[in-house]
């Protein structure tokens, strides 16, 4: 079984930028502890980050193109507005699970629409580091049915 992980728009930041909502975990740290977590779940991991939406796209196309069998997407920013990664996404026929650091429904109003969440099996928010190992345990017990 195969998963990816999709990390958004200056997500690579993690660790640098504004500890009081992400802390202090970076993006290398997170995919390390993904992948730990999908060798006890004996599936493998594969991440993927970048900062260029049709970069993104391509990548959710390769997904498709490989018959991935679930994703976990922190799409940073992109979440409330790129359709096109939405677009994207939908072409998927496998699980699909939205995760975000930080609580986006706590935060500023612009950052309480997903317009992900409609095709998304679940979204997990509000719980740093941990909200990727929960969404990677979700993707992975969606896919194995």
């Amino acid at each position: 079984m195969k998963v990816l992980v999709l990390h958004g728009i200056n997500l690579n930041m993690f660790g640098k930028r504004d500890p009081k909502q992400y802390g202090t975990v970076t993006l290398d740290q997170i995919n390390e502890q993904l992948r730990t977590l999908g060798d006890e779940l004996d599936v493998s991991v594969e991440t993927f980050q970048t900062n260029f939406e049709g970069a993104m796209c391509e990548r959710i196309h390769q997904a498709h193109a490989e018959q991935v069998d679930a994703v976990v997407i922190n799409a940073g920013a992109w979440t409330h507005y790129s359709y096109g990664i939405r677009d994207a996404l939908a072409i998927l026929a496998c699980p699909i699970v939205e995760v975000h650091m930080s609580n986006i429904h706590a935060r500023e109003p612009f950052r309480h629409h997903s317009v992900i969440a409609d095709i998304a099996r679940g979204q997990i928010a509000g719980f740093g580091a941990d909200s990727y190992l929960l969404g990677l345990r979700a993707a992975v017990g969606h896919a194995r049915g």
